[in-house]
């Protein structure tokens, strides 16, 4: 019988992270290549990818930078392609790619996002990016794992997902109010139908598609709006950029055998209140 630990082994496993230069995407990267899996880091920013990979072969492990734009049909076509003429085959999927306004320091130049007057272009791309962007990279790689009988797509969402968001604590003294905008719940909730589609239509095939709903995690955050943040949770603080990487691995291995259709939520305990 396999050892517990043995079951979050990545050995010989291809992995593509959507989003892989991001934040937590190089934390999930890192993670899969430390587990034993050769990492495929796909993102928009080629340079960025490619340092990441870099990065992450200079630690001994096994990884490739390549650029992707999730909302383009070409370009996800072709980096899957590449993936299997390189290495054969597709075993998991991070969905992580995604569109997401940040109150962090380097973003302090926003747009007005207040719902009445929220631009449709601006929606449009969101769209673009959170939902249609995981629909064709879902689509892609689901061709391949089919093939195989196996495979694992993870499908990373948000607490706004499952709960409004508290416009409060995105409130400064003396400045303009900024909002959570309305695209991040819509397309974030849309990220948990997309995963119970999945999962059950891939049932019998050998495909396991799970989500994973993430907390804010700090980032160099403004004390004000830590405090803030902080206020709303159970644990009382932030996520740090490190604390989702166990229930990633969890949900791209073996532990997780048993389990599909679900989605993993580590938010600190905000959505426990």
């Amino acid at each position: 019988m396999t050892k517990e630990l043995d079951k979050f082994r990545m050995d010989g496993r291809v992995v593509v992270v959507t989003g892989g230069a991001g934040l937590l995407g190089a934390e999930f990267c890192r993670t899969l290549a430390d587990a034993g899996a050769l990492v495929v880091v796909a993102d928009l920013d080629v340079a960025g990818a490619e340092n990441v990979a870099s990065g992450l072969r200079r630690a001994g492990g096994e990884a490739i930078g390549i650029g992707l734009d999730v909302t383009q049909i070409e370009s996800v076509t072709r980096a899957v392609s590449h993936v299997r003429a390189e290495h054969g085959r597709v075993d998991v999927l991070v969905n992580s790619a995604a569109l997401d306004p940040k109150f962090d320091p380097a973003h302090h130049e926003r747009a007005a996002n207040a719902f009445e007057d929220y631009p449709l272009e601006m929606w449009n791309q969101a769209l673009a990016v959170n939902l249609t962007g995981m629909f064709l990279c879902s689509q892609a790689v689901s061709r391949p794992m089919l093939e195989q009988g196996s495979g694992v797509i993870i499908n990373i969402c948000s607490t706004y997902g499952l709960v409004g968001p508290d416009q409060r604590i995105y409130a400064q003294p003396g400045k303009p109010r900024q909002f959570k905008p309305v695209y991040y719940s819509v397309t974030k909730a849309g990220v948990l139908g997309m995963t119970r589609y999945l999962a059950t239509y891939f049932a019998g095939t050998g495909l396991r598609v799970n989500a994973l709903t993430p907390g804010g995690v700090f980032n160099d955050h403004d004390d004000g709006f830590v405090a803030n943040y902080s206020a709303r949770t159970v644990l009382g603080r932030m996520a740090r950029r490190d604390e989702m990487n166990g229930a990633l691995l969890f949900l791209a291995s073996d532990a997780s055998s048993y389990m599909t259709g679900s989605n993993l939520i580590v938010d600190g305990g905000w959505t426990a209140w």
